[in-house]
């Protein structure tokens, strides 16, 4: 199980919990992850003003694929610049077409519209984006806090985001370690 690797792409105006919340619970489950800044290695100023310093430049980290997940955090206008941007287009396709394994939290979802991925599959989003997102009739709507269908994870916002990780970690890296790494965090059950 070991080796196995995330690319967190992330983009000006991302939000910040559903960026290092992730980054977090996934390091701790021994996932070696890259934050890689959309526009470069700059520090990354999110929705709430908190700066994150990205590990590599999005250009970079995608030559030293393939990764066993791509993450894209919501927030906004974080999620806009996602799908707006030919290079998580590239990173996106590239994954699915390898089927692996996608995650994406909150508005984050409306790229993988954007960009015609994961068209057919049962998804979620913050409830602010569902209208966005079931425009044209290309996904299934589900309200639920995480929503995994076939290679694809979603989920709803800042407060699903450790379901979320821990999700993507028992997807990875199985039920055991996902349960290690869950009980010291002091989780509501």
């Amino acid at each position: 199980m070991a080796g196995k690797r995330a690319l967190v792409i992330l983009s000006k105006g991302a939000e910040e919990m559903e960026t290092v919340i992730p980054v977090d619970i996934m390091r701790r489950a021994g996932i070696s992850v890259t934050v890689a800044g959309l526009t470069g290695k700059d520090p990354v100023q999110c929705s709430r003003n908190v700066v994150i310093c990205p590990d590599a430049s999005l250009e970079d980290a995608s030559k030293q694929g393939p990764y066993d997940v791509v993450l894209l955090p919501g927030g906004m206008p974080g999620a806009q610049n996602l799908a707006e941007s030919p290079a998580v287009k590239e990173v996106l396709k590239d994954q699915d077409g390898r089927k692996g394994l996608i995650a994406a939290i909150c508005a984050g979802p409306t790229a993988l519209l954007a960009h015609g991925i994961g068209y057919g599959s049962t998804v979620t989003t913050h409830p602010a984006m569902k209208e966005k997102m079931m425009a044209g009739d290309h996904y299934k709507y589900s309200e639920a806090r995480v929503q995994k269908d076939g290679h694809y994870i979603t989920s709803r916002g800042p407060g699903t985001s450790f379901e979320f990780a821990l999700t993507i970690v028992e997807e990875l890296m199985g039920a055991e370690v996902a349960a290690q790494v869950k009980a010291p965090l002091i989780m509501k059950d």
